[in-house]
């Protein structure tokens, strides 16, 4: 893949998560959320949902974050070197995830942070 084609792929790939984000984001409309009861089954549907868009809505802004910071790094010519190490990133790797800002080892070594309580 050449920049051009990388650049539109995340592109369309950073778009897509922002309508993603700003759609799980938006309030439930009047009258639609449905309230946690006492007894034991009330309303575990929705929070389930809600838990799930939580998770969900926390796994899209990580991708969206890599996904600008690798148009960036295309931007000012470092795309496809790792932002720990400096080491090139393994095309492959680059094939499969585009995103990627990271080689395989430093992306292995990085500590998962736990994410934070809203």
């Amino acid at each position: 893949m050449d920049a051009d084609d990388i650049r539109r792929k995340l592109e369309e790939r950073r778009d897509e998560m922002r309508d993603r984000v700003e759609a799980l984001a938006q309030p439930p409309e009047l009258g639609a959320a449905q309230g946690f009861g006492k007894r034991i089954g009330d309303g575990t549907v929705e929070a389930i949902r809600r838990q799930t868009d939580i998770g969900v809505g926390t796994s899209l802004e990580e991708g969206l974050a890599r996904t600008e910071r690798a148009l960036a790094k295309l931007d000012d010519g470092t795309y496809g070197r790792c932002d720990a190490c400096g080491s090139a990133i393994a095309p492959a790797r680059l094939h499969a995830m585009p995103d990627s800002v990271l080689c395989v080892t430093c992306a292995g070594a990085q500590r998962r942070v736990p994410p934070r309580r809203r």
